[in-house]
């Protein structure tokens, strides 16, 4: 049996009702997650572009938005804001953002075909394990060939998630992820001036995997091999290392690596966040902003050539989304105003001059040693005036598989983020509770996320 075929048993063997109690639970939670993002980038100037390229209606719902929507221009619309301020899940290891695209897939082709929320839920499930276990499979050659690993390892996971949702049969399913595997795009040049093409990354990888699964329904082919396959998928995008599908398959079906996805506490790149930490226990410390002649980092070398270089670029971004990928500005952020949230990235703030001046401070340098990309690590050294030294370490990332946010905080940031996007309580409350049910299993509806 092919790889496509051993992951497409697996998506058609996935039953709800017998998913691990904390995987359900964590399929509850990304629901709620991806639901808040959506309402709070919904006014922004990338989701009105998104939704001004829609040109069909149906029976789909864009979270935070009137009408109806065609089940890809929903999967568009919702993925781009899920994904747009980069504080949506991840998973450590890849790093990939699953529920950003695959939520917004499974919920489009739910609301398209009137499906069950245990079709949901098993969607779900299939589509975010699999995007997890193929971003283990070749750790960090997908960014060294300049792809972006949510955008690459979307569409085939969201194919296979939405096929599994609509109960197609295995052979079906195989079809579908071959298909995605013709589908699934995204380069990181996005890096050079802050542009909105990351942002559109999981929407358009949400929308790639119904646009499959949909074909291979109707009987459309994609290659068995896609996956190992001498043309196949790892040969195109991370031709840099021989993969290793031990990651892939090992446990498929008996143990899920979904459970460690891990929920952001700040609205940016994933491994800046271990520093964040570090930056704001420093300045707890005592120590003024003033009092600092240098810090300097330990850090991956995985990680430089997209959140530390060019240097010179990366203490001053350009604009806020160029801030969220730039370690020293978040530093900084974190030093001076103690968090990293949606108002800490704005075009204002990252031209201010006392966070300029402090993200200025900040160099790296590279430790061997570091875990990067199985365990995401922060440090800083900071050298003060008069000559001492201020170090802080922090092992693990906060909301990862290590320190992971409670339920409170997943729930406390979805109802911020509704707020942030205008919704009263109310309203908000109401999604969360028809999210809830659809987690159980009830009848799906997502109207009352219309705005």
């Amino acid at each position: 049996m092919t790889i496509a075929g051993q992951l497409a048993e697996f998506a058609h063997g996935v039953e709800a009702g017998k998913l691990p109690p904390r995987a359900r639970e964590t399929i509850r939670l990304l629901m709620i997650d991806v639901a808040g993002l959506c309402v709070a980038a919904r006014g922004f100037d990338y989701i009105a572009a998104a939704r001004g390229s829609v040109a069909s209606s149906g029976k789909a719902t864009a979270i935070g938005h009137t009408g109806g929507y065609a089940p890809y221009d929903a999967a568009l619309i919702n993925g781009t804001a899920a994904h747009g301020e980069d504080y949506d899940d991840t998973f450590e290891g890849g790093p990939v953002h699953a529920g950003a695209v695959i939520v917004p897939a499974v919920w489009a082709a739910a609301e398209h075909r009137g499906l069950s929320g245990e079709a949901i839920v098993k969607g779900v499930a299939a589509g975010v394990e699999l995007m997890c276990r193929m971003s283990l499979v070749a750790p960090q050659a997908t960014h060294k060939a300049c792809f972006h690993p949510t955008a690459i390892f979307g569409a085939p996971a969201a194919a296979a998630g939405v096929a599994a949702a609509l109960a197609l049969p295995p052979e079906k399913i195989v079809n579908a992820i071959g298909i995605a595997g013709s589908l699934a795009s995204g380069i990181i040049e996005y890096l050079a001036d802050g542009s909105s093409t990351k942002r559109l990354h999981a929407g358009q990888a949400a929308q790639s995997g119904i646009r499959a699964a949909l074909l291979a329904e109707g009987g459309f082919t994609g290659p068995a091999t896609v996956i190992e396959g001498q043309h196949g998928f790892y040969k195109a995008f991370a031709p840099s290392k021989t993969p290793d599908f031990v990651p892939l398959l090992d446990g498929l079906g008996a143990r899920f690596v979904l459970e460690t996805v891990a929920f952001k506490p700040y609205a940016c790149g994933t491994m800046t966040q271990p520093f964040i930490d570090c930056a704001i226990e420093l300045a707890k410390s005592g120590v003024r902003a003033d009092d600092i002649v240098s810090m300097v980092c330990e850090v991956g070398e995985g990680t430089v050539h997209r959140l530390w270089e060019p240097l010179a670029l990366k203490q001053k971004p350009p604009n806020a989304y160029a801030g969220k990928f730039s370690t020293p500005y978040c530093i900084a952020a974190g030093f001076i105003e103690g968090k990293a949230g949606f108002e800490q990235f704005t075009d204002e703030r990252v031209a201010d001059p006392a966070l300029r001046a402090l993200a200025a401070k900040v160099s790296y340098v590279i430790n061997p040693k570091d875990e990067y990309p199985k365990n995401y690590t922060g440090h800083i050294r900071a050298t003060l005036k008069d000559g001492s030294v201020r170090e802080v370490r922090k092992a693990h990332m906060k909301g990862g598989a290590h320190e992971p946010l409670s339920e409170a905080d997943i729930i406390t940031k979805y109802f911020d983020n509704a707020r942030f996007g205008g919704w009263e309580r109310r309203q908000a409350s109401a999604l969360a509770d028809a999210l809830d049910a659809i987690s159980k299993g009830s009848k799906v509806d997502l109207s009352v996320g219309r705005s």
